[in-house]
């Protein structure tokens, strides 16, 4: 870009100071000139839409500073309305007033020829370095709240509506991000959480020996479905649930199934009975433990996959130190998700 023949009318040495700083700052744009900042598809328009405004203003305004105001203020205003608002924009067309070029081609060449090589250049080095360039728009989610999130497209519109102010991103890229943001958070609250976090500590257990009459009121009382069976060191040998009594009552009686378990429990009178008597005789005895330092996490599959309702805890010397139920595994979902 040349430079306009100064008027030696128009100077004085009470304007030499004043205008010094402008010509200094011409002489250093001039050398990144013409250099649009960022490189993407809307920084075509953006650096063009500078050029055009900076030359209109340049040209309509004989005074200078007067016309590097308007003319970065009209920028600013248009990219504002055409939602395509980036700072250099506004420089470029600073730089085009401070340079007094008039020149309507000057926003074709070398501004939008410029940035167009520069656009061209990003995909290329993205493409070689296996990024997607131009970013695609995300899908718009369904109107209603999308699967796993605390928020949906209609909360999104109202917190916009209520920053109203302008972003520099798309609506659907600033959702994806949050959705993302929010998916980032949930893994990090739940990956910190260990067994020994969210475990019901001192659980109510049972003996071999224990009866299963004392057993069944002590799990009706507390309301609890398992029992962890221990021996006299307070180490698993066993569960005994709600399921292991109902599997040995007897399904051929025509009694109801309350009657049915009231016999199951109720203590035989003779020495010698094929039916069961204590907990040893009808708990489970391969039980899926887990330790207290192990991460919360790692129990998900056995609760959703594995088929368990209850997971016994134990410590570092193999005793029972607590028990995880599908609740407690709810509650913490539910605290790490929680605002």
């Amino acid at each position: 870009m040349s430079m306009p023949d100064q008027n030696p009318d128009s100077a004085s040495s009470s304007v030499v100071p004043a205008v010094s700083l402008p010509v200094r700052a011409t002489a250093w744009l001039r050398a990144f000139q013409p250099q649009p900042l960022a490189v993407d598809g809307r920084e075509r328009w953006r650096a063009t839409l500078g050029a055009l405004v900076g030359a209109a203003c340049a040209f309509a305004i004989p005074d200078q500073a007067l016309a590097a105001a308007t003319a970065v203020g009209l920028a600013i205003a248009l990219m504002f309305a055409l939602r395509c608002l980036h700072p250099p924009g506004g420089a470029t067309a600073l730089l085009v007033v401070i340079g007094h070029n008039t020149d309507v081609h000057f926003a074709a060449f070398p501004i939008f020829f410029d940035s167009v090589v520069l656009v061209l250049a990003g995909v290329l080095y993205n493409q070689l370095t296996g990024r997607r360039y131009p970013h695609t728009q995300e899908t718009p989610r369904s109107a209603g709240a999308a699967s796993g999130s605390r928020f949906s497209s209609q909360d999104l519109d109202v917190a916009l509506a209520r920053y109203n102010q302008v972003l520099d991103v798309s609506r659907d890229d600033l959702e994806a991000l949050l959705h993302h943001a929010e998916l980032a958070a949930y893994q990090r609250n739940l990956g910190e959480l260990r067994c020994e976090d969210i475990m019901t500590r001192q659980p109510f257990a049972a003996e071999f020996g224990t009866p299963l009459r004392d057993a069944w009121a002590l799990m009706r009382r507390e309301k609890v479905k398992a029992l962890p069976v221990v021996d006299k060191a307070r180490r698993i040998v066993g569960i005994v649930t709600v399921a292991d009594f109902m599997r040995h009552v007897d399904m051929d009686s025509h009694e109801s199934v309350g009657d049915r378990l009231r016999a199951l429990v109720r203590r035989a009178g003779a020495v010698a009975s094929e039916k069961p008597e204590v907990v040893g005789q009808i708990m489970t005895r391969q039980v899926r433990v887990a330790s207290a330092h192990r991460y919360m996490i790692e129990l998900v599959p056995l609760f959703s996959d594995g088929g368990h309702h209850h997971i016994p805890i134990i410590d570092a010397d193999q005793r029972l130190a607590g028990i995880i139920t599908q609740t407690d595994l709810v509650r913490a979902l539910y605290r790490a998700v929680k605002p």
